[in-house]
């Protein structure tokens, strides 16, 4: 997961709440630290997103492969 996907992924799971939560909830599965910190560490996005999806209890069927853009139509 690219950071660009991180972004869109916490943005549409999150919505107003996303940028609290990047800067407010502590995850221990990233060293207890903010998403925002573990990203700033060198944490790598898709672990930092895992972590706040746990947290969160956000269901498996919407933490996988979310943050993708569509593919370019021709």
């Amino acid at each position: 997961m690219r950071r660009s996907e991180f972004d869109r992924a916490v943005a549409a799971e999150f919505g107003p709440r996303a940028a609290a939560l990047l800067s407010d909830l502590v995850l221990g599965d990233v060293g207890r630290r903010t998403a925002s910190e573990a990203l700033d560490a060198g944490v790598a996005p898709r672990e930092v997103w895992l972590a706040l999806c746990a947290a969160n209890d956000v269901p498996d069927e919407r933490r996988y492969g979310v943050g993708r853009r569509e593919p370019r139509r021709s």
